[in-house]
């Protein structure tokens, strides 16, 4: 492994990044279930904290790639969000973000949404930089 994969690695696991939030009626849709728009404004901030851990640098969120939302998630439920940089470019980087569900009064949990987050790293002038030093 080379010292710039070695380093990848170490950034990867320091970066990952874990938010657990509950579900209550102000985030539901007419549903009562949680808002698709909630989902997504909370998988991007973990998705950018997670990134930012990795780098330190100032970031850009660029795209979502294809999130998946695999059932609804009941208002009353416990969710966590578990976001890991997953691919590291020169200026870019990638992150996986899960969202769990979970009942308030019985144990297990199952993934309900998935998605990718690309972000690039950006200096004063809003130019992309290196996500690593040279």
């Amino acid at each position: 492994m080379t010292p710039r994969e070695q380093e990848i690695q170490r950034r990867c696991a320091l970066s990952e990044t874990r938010v657990t939030k509950a579900v209550f009626p102000p985030t539901t849709n007419h549903h009562n279930t949680l808002f698709g728009g909630t989902a997504l404004a909370w998988m991007d901030e973990v998705s950018f904290i997670a990134a930012t851990r990795f780098c330190r640098l100032p970031l850009v969120t660029v795209s979502s790639d294809r999130i998946d939302f695999k059932h609804a998630i009941p208002a009353g439920s416990i969710v966590e969000l578990v976001g890991r940089v997953v691919s590291v470019g020169n200026t870019s980087l990638k992150v996986e973000v899960e969202v769990f569900v979970e009942s308030m009064s019985s144990d297990g949990r199952e993934r309900a949404i998935h998605g990718i987050f690309s972000f690039v790293a950006i200096d004063e002038n809003k130019k992309p930089v290196p996500v690593l030093p040279v």
